[in-house]
């Protein structure tokens, strides 16, 4: 048995669970009765990271893996004395568990304490999966990658067997040792255990303080082709009085592994109909709203282009959304290669996509490239490169082109984060002159009890990449933040937070265009769970033009200040009931303004989950009064964590119409899936509700792996 410590500071080794053999005898059923179990090496020295900071847990956990040439078998117990008390409801792919017992596992492949995958699953087999991004501060979790997994819950607690298959994973050649980690969560108890770096300060998903899992094979990797055809079908009627119209796409995907850390993709005639519809927003300001990204071509190795620090929406220089998105319509995207990697300290990608034109849309058929590199520097650092060309509207001389640099260590002051970032960016096209640079500085000193940041940014007049994000121009941003979460050891209070957020978006002479200041008088969450909120928020805006936040009701241009409160509470999500109310309050440019919002979510049982959120805005403005409502419902049915029916209802005041997304996915194989998906939509005219558009599509893919 190998016991490991749960925290190593600076020279400290990092503890250590060594991969026994027999990988390829285990039959993946959640029960670790195997002969290759009891003859592994065990981790269990945890600690728990909540409530207590380094306490001893309250059950014990044991972790075991196995290598096999081509797969590894993890297996975990979690121990527990009232497993009437396990807290699990969700069986669907991908659903996020934080509110429900589950075990979290990192991996990282390539040891350079910057990246890896995150693999999740909770007592019902429910099973999520994302890739670590920007050196750990954030994770791609629209990733989904081919593994299994298997749970059983008995008198003593729960298990669960896990099979990744090495194809899955990119990793470095050669290498013996993996970074690995693994979390607990006991949710009726609040609890998070962990077996490496047991302390709030570290995030999981920070590499750098992982333990390490030795005693890796050579791996067997085949020719590393996989070839991934798929069809869709089905048809529809696109507008009212428009006759029915039929589809069939046939599509090709294949990605050929050059060795184990380099991947190669070539997809012809993409097609993406099992993606989920966007949620609706309602949008109160002049500027543009973000939709994440949520198609899994672009998603794969998306974590090699990520540019500057996360939480940077003011300037986003390649977005994959403006690939075969144009206005929110699809542009049919003809074929793409990509190629990522990673080799010695250098992770590398590059894209190439040519769109199709569509009339009334798109007039010009537009091929588009990315290209990132990024060379790791020191232990947690790393300098890089971005290149972008082409234009989706077909127009010409478009480029892009950036340099950054991060600086970042979880060792300041050997135990704290630190991170300082600086990037700048050049943008051309034919008819783009003038202004077109962007750059910004970040130092964040993100730690649990002392948080504080300053970001600043400047976005010149004619910066308009073609396959970027940018709201808006012509500014300087500024967002010094200060944050202080005090813990009690005691007391129905588990933890206070209290401090400031303040924006100010300023022209390039300095004038105040914007700002926003959120500043937290109370925040308080109790060892219940629950938490309440309460907010003031001192506002200000220079629109120089009028516009409209409301059928009718136009804001004129001059100077406005307002001030707006926020009261907030959240119930635990560990129960079968949660729901989250906050009212916002307030003046509002020259009148008033107030905003209910809503959500509740009720999981009567594994198979079935009801969510319902929604928005209420009531304006009274001297321009004139306006009501807003968003209303969406969501109904899932998880047969099993391979099939799963989920039904996504949106209804909102400003296009006054109802869209019912609903979708089917069947896992039938680890390597292929059938889609079913319908769309119906309907609007009110002349108070009346009538059919506006449908859509039936069907969808089966399957990846033979040689």
């Amino acid at each position: 048995m190998l016991i490991s410590r749960t925290l190593f500071g600076q020279d400290a080794a990092p503890p250590v669970l060594r991969a026994g053999s027999g990988a390829d005898t285990i039959d993946v059923d959640g029960v670790l009765n195997e002969p290759a179990w009891a003859a592994a090496d065990m981790a269990d020295g945890f600690a728990q990271t909540e409530p207590g900071d380094g306490a001893a847990p309250t059950f014990r956990t044991e972790v075991r893996v196995l290598a096999g040439r081509d797969a590894l078998v993890i297996g975990i117990v979690c121990n527990d004395n009232d497993p009437a008390g396990i807290v699990s409801f969700t069986v669907a792919r991908d659903a996020g568990l934080q509110a429900e017992d589950h075990i979290r596992i990192v991996v990282g492949p390539f040891r350079d304490g910057r990246s890896g995958y995150v693999f999740a699953v909770n007592p019902r087999g429910a099973r999520y999966d994302s890739l670590i991004t920007s050196g750990g501060d954030s994770e791609s979790v629209e990733w989904d990658g081919i593994w299994e997994a298997e749970t059983s819950i008995g008198e003593r607690g729960w298990s669960a067997e896990i099979r990744i298959p090495i194809r899955t994973l990119t990793f470095k050649p050669g290498l013996r040792e993996w970074h690995f980690n693994v979390e607990r969560r006991v949710q009726r108890l609040l609890e998070t255990d962990r077996w490496a770096s047991a302390t709030r300060q570290f995030r999981l998903r920070q590499t750098g303080r992982a333990g390490l899992l030795t005693g890796l094979p050579d791996f067997a990797l085949g020719r590393g082709l996989d070839i991934r055809p798929s069809v869709t079908g089905g048809g529809g009627t696109p507008a009212p009085a428009a006759a029915l119209d039929g589809t069939f796409r046939p599509s090709l995907d294949v990605t050929q592994r050059i060795g184990s850390n380099v991947t190669a993709s070539l997809t012809l005639n993409t097609d993406f109909a099992e993606t989920e519809v966007d949620t609706r927003q309602t949008n109160l300001t002049r500027f543009p709203l973000f939709f994440p990204e949520k198609r899994t071509f672009f998603l794969e190795g998306s974590d090699l282009y990520q540019f500057g620090p996360t939480v940077n929406r003011d300037v986003i220089p390649y977005f994959s959304r403006r690939i075969g998105l144009v206005a929110g319509r699809d542009v049919p995207l003809v074929a793409g290669a990509k190629i990522d990697g990673r080799v010695g300290g250098t992770n590398f990608g590059g894209l190439v996509i040519g769109a199709n034109d569509r009339p009334g849309i798109v007039e010009k058929r537009a091929t588009m490239a990315v290209a990132r590199v990024r060379q790791n520097i020191w232990r947690e650092s790393y300098v890089g490169a971005l290149v972008t060309t082409g234009d989706p509207l077909g127009r010409g001389g478009s480029w892009l082109a950036g340099l950054d640099f991060t600086y970042q260590t979880t060792r300041f002051l050997g135990d704290k984060n630190l991170t300082a970032s600086l990037w700048g960016l050049a943008t051309r096209r034919d008819e783009l002159r003038g202004d077109t640079a962007a750059y910004a500085f970040k130092i964040d000193y993100p730690n649990d009890e002392w948080d504080w940041r300053v970001w600043y940014k400047r976005v010149g007049r004619d910066f308009d990449p073609s396959l970027g994000f940018v709201p808006r121009r012509a500014v300087q941003i500024w967002n010094p933040s200060f944050m202080h979460r005090p813990r009690f050891a005691h007391g129905p209070i588990q933890q206070m937070s209290y401090g400031v957020n303040p924006y100010l978006w300023t022209d390039l002479s300095g004038q105040w265009e914007t700002y926003d200041a959120q500043i937290h008088v109370l925040d308080w969450l109790f060892r219940s769970g629950d938490r309440v909120r309460v907010f003031v928020s001192p506002s200000g805006d220079r629109p120089r033009a009028p516009f409209a936040i409301a059928p009718d009701v136009v804001i004129p241009p001059g100077p406005y200040e307002w001030l707006r409160r926020s009261i907030g509470v959240t119930t635990a999500q560990k129960r079968r009931y949660s729901m989250s109310l906050n009212w916002i309050s307030g003046s509002f440019y020259n009148g008033e303004l107030d905003q209910y919002e809503w959500s509740w979510v009720w999981n009567p049982a594994p198979l079935f989950t009801v969510e319902f959120n929604g928005e209420r805005n009531i304006g009274r403005m001297p321009e004139g009064r306006f009501r807003q409502h968003l209303v969406g419902t969501r109904v899932r049915m998880n047969f099993s964590p391979d099939l799963s029916v989920s039904s996504y209802a949106q209804y909102d005041t400003d296009t006054d119409s109802v869209g019912v997304n609903t979708r089917l996915r069947w896992t039938f194989l680890p390597v292929a899936d059938l889609f079913v998906v319908y769309n119906h939509n309907v609007r009110s005219l002349l108070d009346r509700w009538e059919f506006e558009s449908n859509q039936l599509l069907v969808k089966l893919q399957y990846t033979w792996r040689r």
